[in-house]
């Protein structure tokens, strides 16, 4: 069963989908009625899976390891995260 926030969760997830582009990653929105991004970076191969949640002072975004955002400043969270994203290596084949 989906949770009273799924609309909301799924709305803020979108918005910083359409910026990821923009940053050299790629997303897709998985996980049906409890919604998170996919996160992609073709260049170095590293993927994050993007958490919305509500707290105290708005919406964060929440990705490992350790990153977090806030939904209410979306250009610097596609940022940070596109950072975290670059700091890999070229992975192993």
């Amino acid at each position: 069963m989906a949770s009273g926030y799924t609309g909301e969760r799924r709305t803020h997830l979108e918005a910083l989908a359409e910026l990821l582009p923009n940053q050299g990653l790629v997303s897709r929105m998985i996980g049906g009625d409890d919604p998170v991004l996919w996160v992609w970076h073709p260049r170095t191969g590293r993927q994050t899976i993007i958490f919305a949640t509500p707290s105290n002072r708005g919406w964060l975004f929440l990705w490992s390891p350790g990153g977090q955002g806030d939904a209410g400043d979306l250009e610097r969270t596609a940022s940070a995260l596109r950072e975290t994203l670059d700091q890999a290596q070229e992975p192993q084949r």
